[in-house]
């Protein structure tokens, strides 16, 4: 009978006692921790967040002395299995993090192990270097998690391992010895060894293993560049200068915990080239590399058409539509100077047209479209998840590696073994390494399903030892290949992985299972057929996931793409960027929701705290829709999730004021001096108070009079001999700007509309929509759609001005009436006002602009319509304008309102847009479409944001210009 283990509050009262950092025990934090990017998962006793180097020796302290054992976690972005345990998950990604030391001239860098690698690349950058390892999760993970893995990535080829590029490690053993590691001479070894400390007996037991097994070393291991399987005892070799840093890299947290790092940093070339190469498959791309190789590259990266077809975000799309015609690509980079980048590309050009296959090649000199086609590989990991057909693709065999002059055999043996199985996925990777990604459509959810994973994992094991390869290339073994190690290595190698193991942690406390005395494959799995989910039924019908609510939250696989805190022009996501908390990530969302679907750790189902207190500082503002390469919705799961807790049940304040604001606004309209001297009062601070609106906010004022009077009181202008356009009359702009509206006739009628707008007042149900009040949104939904659909039929387009409504219009409505062909109508009939001009006004020509602009996509414009026809529309009038790369601006409708919610809704805006705006000459027009945008510009900088019809209109002939 197995005795129990250490109760789960006993542990994290000890470790909060001891000074290990911040401690949480609670059920939502174990959630969100019990799985990283595999398929694999492990629900932690406590989750720790050590702030200090003391709090981390600390932590081991108090779990040795509990028999706890820990997992040490950087961005939990393993793809195997590793950065999850059953004990002590220690986060050191949150707060230990730091840059400690940068030295130019030496071109290291010291580094704690939670540091993000692309802040060291920005840091180094700053003197012309960089690290040379660059996995393509470059923007959130960490180089403890790197060191961990034993991380390569793109330009590997070129650059090296990370072991490659280690200088000396510190680090702290399960029994709390702390060591410092390097190379070390054998009168350094002896010295160190005559110290008689737990330093030097760790040492001389490491050395009489490499001296005792040399030959094992030297025929068995470091075989190629990619053979990460495994503990590289090589590097205890005498001629690699018995370097024990470079032994621990790899070793996944099983060995010690990494305290420090240093870094060797590389000088990149001045210039790159990409050449982008076509062919028949995958595995004529595979055959031509080993003659590419002989240019010197400094990476050659392959995927193939299974990976292409997955995208479906419009940007993405065109980018790969400029490829070569194909059914694989490589991308092959070059490196060095200018002048001989041009010819060294068409010689590689050339030497790939003599390959078999071969079907084009171009070499891509603009650098923004390098970027664009780079951006596919690197989202590889998520697109991979699911296949072109909607099937799920897990990681499992993601990761196997043979040197290069196999790949084309191992690849068409493999693409043999998929077929006998009757499995599918699509391939991806480091070709110039031999290095393979692929995700594969295991049913997980039958005993069936399961077996065949087995299995099928088991041959590839001997397929890939048969190629002389490696079951991982750079993202380690965890518990997805430990146990098929001894195919690769044989009994006698395995021996010696166990005593290197025993030598560092004789308690087995660090990462148990992982390598040596491996859990099994097919153990712990995330999706698995002996676990039922709860009966959840859903309003949303979640069509792309079968209807099924938790197939749809575990889209989320873990990647973490969202918690790159870069603004590269996503959204995803905002919250994160602020509080730099997994809980208020996208994952950490959607991890708790999948695990509210099981039942087990979050228990109360639909009525769960947990997840209201996740999903309470949810912006709803749609970015991932777009940004998660799997199209992670947690907007949508939000307002869902919202409707069921909240189901006969008193909601909070905010849902009946700002929920309601539209219905609200009409009675106001009617008496808006007397609103608006009432919110302006002293008596201001109670109806905020009552409203659950947030102290520090101004409610905004209602207009004199709404653009609906105005307009059904006017006379149309022009000739309309474009025929008409529906405008949509969005609340906001109705209520307390309508001078957009009244821009947007005049702009609509000078390019030949005649404008009408629905009868009644109609509203696209969005405010409902987000807090969650469904039931109310549909019935919207469906008067509207009523109100609409004699013109939609009839083929008039409906124009939006308000970018959250269009959106809604667009697919909000479509989704949450379900089955309804006149809302999936209405939907596509939906357009913005550039994209009316752009492509549906043909020969208008707009006003020439000669004005410098800044300008904020709203998020939710940038998750259904991106910003590319108002770009092409203020390229045609002159106007230099700068696409802010700023992500959400904070407000997010009712979000910035709410109280609790303030200081949140400013950083976001503070990250990029708000010192944009205060950075902009006077002359520099700011361009927001988005009400809740122009409501944070005039609040936080005193600015005016500007709306592209009132930029367009003000433009305009003074007899064509609106009053």
């Amino acid at each position: 009978m197995t005795a129990p283990g250490p109760d789960a509050a006993a542990v994290a009262e000890a470790l909060a006692r001891g000074d290990c950092g911040d401690v949480a025990g609670d059920a939502g934090r174990r959630a969100q921790y019990s799985a990283d990017s595999s398929n694999y998962r492990q629900v932690p006793l406590v989750v720790v967040f050590p702030r200090e180097r003391r709090q981390v020796i600390n932590a081991l302290s108090v779990c040795r002395r509990m028999g706890v054992p820990v997992t040490a976690r950087g961005a939990g972005t393993s793809t195997s299995g590793q950065a999850v345990g059953p004990g002590a998950v220690l986060d050191l990604s949150r707060y230990y993090n730091r840059l400690i030391a940068l030295d130019p001239q030496a071109r290291t860098a010291t580094v704690q192990p939670g540091i993000v690698l692309d802040d060291l690349q920005t840091a180094a950058a700053e003197h012309g270097l960089r690290f040379g390892a660059d996995p393509s999760t470059h923007s959130r993970c960490t180089l403890g998690g790197m060191i961990g893995n034993n991380a390569c990535g793109t330009h590997s080829l070129a650059w090296g391992r990370t072991a490659d590029n280690v200088v000396e490690l510190e680090v702290v053993t399960y029994r709390g010895t702390v060591v410092r590691l390097g190379e070390m001479t054998p009168s350094e070894v002896d010295e160190a060894i005559a110290a008689g400390d737990d330093r030097a007996r760790l040492i001389a037991s490491l050395h009489l293993l490499a001296q005792r097994n040399l030959a094992a070393l030297r025929t068995n291991l470091g075989r190629f560049p990619r053979q990460v399987s495994g503990y590289a005892l090589e590097h205890l070799l005498p001629e690699r200068r018995f370097d024990l840093a470079k032994a621990l890299v790899g070793s996944e947290g099983t060995l010690a915990v990494v305290l420090s790092a240093t870094v060797r940093l590389i000088s990149p070339p001045p210039a790159a080239a990409l050449v982008v190469l076509g062919f028949r498959d995958a595995c004529a791309a595979a055959d031509a590399v080993p003659a590419l190789l002989e240019h010197r590259p400094l990476a050659i990266e392959g995927l193939d058409q299974a990976l292409t077809d997955i995208v479906v975000r419009p940007e993405t799309r065109a980018a790969i539509d400029t490829l070569p015609a194909a059914k694989a690509w490589l991308f092959a980079k070059l490196g060095g100077t200018g002048e001989e980048l041009t010819g060294r590309a068409q010689a590689l050009a050339e030497s790939a047209r003599q390959a078999a296959g071969f079907t084009g090649g171009e070499v891509i000199t603009e650098p923004a479209r390098a970027r664009r086609l780079w951006r596919i590989r690197e989202d590889g990991a998520g697109l991979a998840t699911r296949l072109p057909d909607g099937a799920e693709a897990w990681p499992g065999w993601e990761d196997a590696a043979v040197p290069p002059d196999r790949l084309g055999s191992y690849l068409r043996q493999f693409t043999g073994l998929l077929d006998q199985y009757r499995l599918q996925g699509a391939v991806y990777g480091h070709f110039g390494e031999g290095c393979l990604h692929v995700r594969i459509d295991f049913d997980f959810t039958t005993e069936e399903g399961t077996t065949v994973f087995r299995a099928f994992v088991t041959d590839a094991a001997k397929l890939i030892s048969a190629h002389g390869g490696s079951l991982s290339g750079e993202h380690g073994d965890g518990q997805a290949r430990s146990e098929l190690l001894p195919l690769m290595y044989g009994p006698d190698v395995i021996s010696l992985f166990e005593e290197f193991k025993s030598i560092w942690d004789p308690d087995n406390g660090l990462n148990p299972g992982m390598i040596v005395r491996p859990l099994p494959v097919d153990g712990n799995l995330r999706v698995s057929p002996r676990r039922t989910p709860l009966p959840l039924r859903t309003v949303f019908p979640f069509h792309a996931d079968g209807g099924d609510f938790a197939k749809a939250t575990r889209r989320c696989v873990g990647v973490g793409k969202c918690r790159s805190t870069g603004h590269h022009g996503d959204v995803m996501c905002p919250s994160y960027r602020v509080t730099l908390d997994e809980k208020d990530s996208t994952r950490g969302r959607a991890r708790l929701l999948y695990e509210m679907t099981q039942g087990e750790v979050i228990t109360e189902g639909w009525r769960s705290t947990e997840v209201l207190d996740a999903l309470d500082l949810c912006l709803s503002c749609k970015g991932c829709s777009a940004d998660c390469p799997v199209g992670v919705d947690v907007a949508t799961y939000k307002s869902e999730f919202l409707h069921h807790h909240y189901r006969r049940r008193i909601r909070p304040a905010s849902h009946y004021t700002m929920g309601w604001l539209p219905l609200l606004s009409r009675p106001a309209a009617r008496v808006p001096r007397f609103v608006n001297a009432l919110t302006s009062s002293r008596l201001a601070p109670l109806i905020k108070r009552l409203g659950g609106i947030a102290t520090e906010r101004e409610i905004p004022r209602y207009a004199d009079e709404t653009f609906l009077a105005w307009f059904r009181a006017r006379t149309s202008e022009g000739d309309g001999q474009r025929g008409p356009v529906m405008l949509w009359v969005d609340s906001f702009n109705n209520h307390f700007t309508p001078d957009v509206l009244k821009a947007g006739v005049a702009v609509l009628e000078d390019a030949g509309f005649r404008v009408r707008v629905p009868d009644g007042i109609q509203c696209c149900a969005l405010t409902w929509i987000t807090t969650g009040q469904l039931g109310i949104a549909r019935r919207i939904g469906r008067r509207t759609t009523a109100a609409l659909t004699p013109a939609v039929s009839a083929g008039i387009p409906v124009v939006g001005l308000e970018p959250s409504c269009t959106a809604a219009l667009k697919s909000d409505l479509p989704e949450l009436l379900d089955g309804d062909e006149n809302a999936r109508a209405l939907g596509r009939a939906t357009v913005t006002l550039a994209e009316l001009l752009v492509r549906h006004a043909p020969g208008w020509e707009p006003p020439r602009i000669e004005a410098r602009s800044i300008s904020q996509t709203h998020c939710h414009q940038h998750a259904t319509s991106g910003f590319g026809a108002d770009r092409t529309l203020l390229d045609r009038m002159g106007v230099d304008n700068t696409a802010l790369e700023s992500g959400c601006c904070g407000l997010a409708g009712n979000f910035g309102f709410e109280r609790g919610h303030y200081d949140v809704s400013v950083a976001a805006g503070e990250q990029v847009l708000l010192p944009a705006v205060r950075a902009a000459s006077p002359d520099t027009r700011i361009l927001a479409d988005g009400f809740s945008c122009r409501v944070q510009i005039a609040s936080r900088t005193g600015r005016t944001g500007t709306h592209l019809a009132q930029l367009i209109a003000h433009a305009l002939t003074p007899s064509d210009a609106p009053p």
